[in-house]
């Protein structure tokens, strides 16, 4: 069963501090690279083209437009997420939680979207904590969007030392141990994807409705 992925890469920034600038980048080219061995994966940046003009105007999110009228760039990365059996999150960490954007980003879809598939965290920092902090608030946002994370999770710390600029890991590294460490999650993810795409293979996508309405849908009677 070949699945389909995307990896969301949770950085807009392409100047410094940190160095070397857009480090989430390598981080997030690893992760595609393992994960793409045995699966379709793009990897999805809020600054390509398209996209980081949506991304930098007012915020609007894709289900609040009419039907036919969203940003060509909203309406093909929706039918994405909808087609995706999974999701890497990658993301530094920000006062002790996500980035910005990559939450920016997430918000403009609704999480009916989303719903049944699971998703992996990974973090990174030019220091040495690796953004494990960011991960803990990272597990409550992904679970409230419908794409729960699986149980193990990546950090990498002092990425730049890590990782070179095409995603591959540096010669003073110990490679294999890296990528059995990154392995782990993926494993992870991966099993998930495989059982629950067997489960709308074999019983359809009937989650409840989204909350589309008004936010009375979600008060108890």
């Amino acid at each position: 069963m070949k699945l389909d992925y995307l990896v969301f890469l949770g950085s807009a920034r392409d100047s410094t501090p940190p160095r070397p600038a857009r480090l989430g980048l390598r981080v997030a080219r690893c992760a595609a690279s393992l994960l793409g061995e045995a699966a379709n994966v793009r990897l999805v940046d809020p600054l390509d083209e398209g996209l980081a003009g949506v991304l930098s105007g007012v915020f609007k999110p894709h289900f609040s437009y009419a039907k036919g009228a969203a940003p060509r760039a909203l309406d093909d990365l929706a039918g994405e997420i909808a087609a995706a059996d999974g999701y890497v999150m990658v993301s530094p960490e920000y006062n002790h939680s996500l980035s910005p954007a990559l939450a920016h980003l997430l918000n403009h879809f609704g999480a009916s979207l989303f719903a049944g598939k699971p998703s992996a965290i990974v973090t990174y920092s030019a220091g040495q904590w690796g953004g494990v902090r960011a991960a803990v608030a990272m597990r409550a946002f992904l679970s409230e969007m419908g794409c729960l994370p699986v149980s193990a999770m990546i950090h990498v710390p002092k990425a730049q030392e890590v990782l070179g600029e095409d995603g591959t890991f540096l010669e003073s590294v110990d490679a294999v141990r890296w990528s059995g460490y990154f392995g782990r999650t993926l494993s992870q993810l991966r099993w998930w994807a495989e059982a629950a795409r067997r489960q709308r293979d074999e019983h359809g996508s009937e989650f409840p409705p989204p909350f589309a309405r008004d936010p009375s849908q979600r008060n108890a009677p």
